[in-house]
């Protein structure tokens, strides 16, 4: 009699996970497609007119970037003013959405600091001076803090740390500004895991970045064409080798930057030799893939919209960031970036696997737990 019950029971809980599966894979290209964007607003409460809310409970997009300036505006506040406020924020943009949200940020501490002390978050070092301490107890300490003033504003996705080498002091985005741990490869890593570590321990999601290699650069990915090609070094892969083989890590966000070493037509973000050869074949990397920010000028001034979503999403990218906070701000984003994605699946320029692949990456991310 046990063990009928026992079959039954089983055969219940399968034909409930088959179901789910089915349902799974039901889902429409437009949902799949939407699943794949991440989307910035403006906006310090969630109100009926914002085209967020939309976004989010009608399109299913797949998750938001929050800031605290606005760039197109040169303005504050954007979405943070204070950690009662972001608090609520996060709750109700979760509560939209009819499954799990992403709701990103860029917090690395530093010159790169969305959560500021004066809006009553706790102080956050850069990662370069987090690493000259050269404490374990140190590292962990502000790691662990981080991940903790993340979980508690109700985010679940930090694109951090940055793993990229300190090769030029002077590359304008990352080593001048310290988002760069060290120039050592290893201490890089070191310290990466650390930071990892920390925010896990609250369930806080990370990702690395800027694949393969921001920190020789001469020049700004955010406002046009950034060329490594003479600067790069292999030992700039180091850090993703090492964590990747850890099993630590979470997701990879890709650069703008051009490296003919590796492509010579195209950036890494819309490169298929980048994303699904280096990264995913010699290095075994099988997760998620983020771009960096589609509006970002390497890309948006070099690319049209179409074409840009085309390349990196056939080049193995999972998940494209709007962040609506480069030189303008386009309330109508999500349902474009979805129509163009369903459309070229229909007109057989992505093939619809592709996103199928993209969409089972997205789920697993975001049911993945510690």
């Amino acid at each position: 009699m046990r063990i009928r019950i026992t079959l039954i029971f089983f055969s219940i809980f399968f034909l409930f996970a088959l179901s789910s599966c089915q349902e799974k894979n039901g889902d429409s290209l437009e949902k799949k497609a939407a699943q794949m964007l991440i989307i910035g607003f403006r906006g310090t409460t969630i109100e009926d007119s914002n085209h967020i809310k939309k976004d989010i409970k009608n399109l299913g997009i797949g998750g938001v970037i929050l800031f605290e300036y606005d760039a197109p505006s040169k303005s504050r506040p954007r979405n943070i003013i204070s950690t009662e406020q972001l608090k609520k924020l996060t709750t109700d943009l979760q509560n939209i959405s009819s499954e799990k949200l992403i709701i990103a940020i860029d917090q690395e501490g530093g010159k790169v600091n969305r959560l500021k002390t004066k809006y009553n978050f706790p102080p956050a070092p850069s990662a370069k001076n987090i690493a000259e301490i050269n404490n374990i107890d140190s590292s962990k300490f502000y790691a662990e803090l981080l991940g903790k003033t993340i979980y508690n504003a109700g985010i679940n996705l930090n694109f951090a740390p940055v793993v990229d080498v300190d090769i030029n002091p002077d590359c304008p985005v990352i080593g001048k500004i310290e988002r760069s741990f060290s120039e050592n490869p290893e201490i890089v890593a070191k310290e990466a895991t650390i930071s990892i570590a920390g925010m896990h321990k609250y369930g806080v999601k990370s990702c690395l970045k800027h694949f393969p290699g921001h920190g020789s650069a001469l020049s700004d990915s955010h406002h046009g064409f950034t060329d490594v090609t003479n600067s790069w070094s292999k030992k700039e892969l180091i850090p993703y080798r090492d964590l990747i083989n850890s099993g630590i890590c979470d997701a990879i966000m890709t650069a703008h930057i051009f490296n003919a070493n590796i492509d010579t037509n195209f950036p890494a973000t819309l490169s298929e030799t980048t994303i699904n050869n280096l990264l995913r074949k010699e290095l075994n990397w099988n997760g998620l893939v983020i771009s960096d920010d589609m509006d970002m000028g390497a890309i948006a001034n070099n690319y049209g919209l179409e074409e840009a979503i085309k390349l990196s999403i056939n080049a193995g990218v999972d998940i494209l960031i709007f962040s609506n906070n480069g030189k303008k701000y386009n309330p109508n984003i999500a349902s474009e970036a979805v129509n163009i994605i369903v459309n070229l699946v229909e007109n057989g320029e992505i093939e619809e696997s592709r996103i199928d692949e993209a969409y089972r990456r997205i789920e697993a991310f975001k049911e993945k737990k510690y």
